[in-house]
Order: structure tokens, then C-alpha cells, then sequence
């Protein structure tokens, strides 16, 4: 494997973990980081030596799950949420029962956030990247990415407070 490869195989965590912002279905996850990696390989003489690869990735990822809203939304498709028989819990072994709680209330509070304010926590809270990188990913300007991360945080305080959740 080149670099390039190497690189891509090093985002899989980061690219699932937006995947998961973005559709909420572990499944469709899934699927988003598969078609992301294959875009990625396809199209890589478009990336530029010296850009970064994980915005670069986010912005194939974000694209791909634009086209495929409007696809959906054009055919009438209907995408199935989770149901009681698909697994929405992390690793039993990770945590103590409390802990487990708490990281899906925070998830569910994560997803139920309107999209804008979602991805803008999924791709600066979660994934660590700047405020100018994620906005050059979601395509707005920085002002309107940090609006919408306030916004966000804001939600999640309250939320996760009525809930009980501890910091």
C-alpha cells in the first residue's frame, strides 16, 4: 500500500464515525464509508499533495450523501430507521452499564440535532477538525459553521441536563 492508501485505511474510524452523524443507521454508515473509500480511490488524481486527506474525504462523504438524499427524495424511497432487532448499543465490554446509558443518550441527542447543527458537531466536537476545515467541508462560511456549532452545543447541554446526563 502507497501512502495514499495507508492514509484512508488510517481515517476508516473518523470517516464511520461522521457516516453514523450523517444517517444514523450503523448500516447505511456502513455503506456511506464503502462508497466514500471507492469514490476516494477512483477520483484520487484529484487530490492535491498538500491538502488534507480527511477534509478531503469529508467533502467526498458529505457529496455522496447530498446526491443521495436527492435521489431518495426524487425516487420516493423510504430509508428504514433502526428498529428493536438492530443492535444500537456500543460494546458491553467497553463500559460499565451507566457509561452505556450515557453514550447513547448523548447519541441520541447527537442525531436528533437538526442537520446543520449535527454534522457542524459531528466534524469539529467529534472528529476534531477546525473550524475553517469543516466549514470548507460543509461549504459555508467559518461565521455560519460556528453559529451552528453554538447552536448545537447548546441543545446538547440541554438535552443531555433534562436527561440527567453528567459531564
Amino acid at each position: 500500500m502507497d501512502a495514499f492508501q495507508t492514509g484512508l485505511v488510517e481515517l476508516l474510524p473518523r470517516l464511520r464515525r461522521f457516516a453514523r452523524a450523517l444517517v444514523g443507521s450503523d448500516a447505511d454508515a456502513q455503506d456511506l464509508v464503502q462508497e466514500t473509500i471507492e469514490r476516494a480511490l477512483s477520483k484520487r488524481s484529484g487530490f492535491r499533495e498538500g491538502t488534507r486527506l480527511d477534509s478531503w474525504t469529508f467533502t467526498i462523504m458529505r457529496r455522496i450523501f447530498i446526491d443521495q438524499g436527492r435521489s431518495k427524495t426524487r425516487w420516493g424511497k423510504v430509508v428504514s430507521p433502526e428498529d428493536d432487532f438492530t443492535a444500537a448499543v456500543p460494546d458491553a465490554a467497553m463500559a460499565g452499564e451507566g457509561l452505556r446509558l450515557d453514550a447513547l443518550a448523548a447519541r441520541g441527542a447527537i442525531l436528533a440535532l437538526p442537520e446543520e447543527q449535527r454534522l457542524a458537531v459531528a466534524l469539529v466536537l467529534i472528529d476534531g477538525l477546525s473550524y475553517a476545515e469543516a466549514a470548507r467541508v460543509l461549504d459555508v462560511p467559518e461565521g455560519t459553521l460556528t453559529s451552528r456549532l453554538v447552536r448545537g452545543r447548546q441543545t446538547l447541554i440541554q438535552t443531555l441536563t433534562e436527561q440527567g446526563v453528567s459531564a
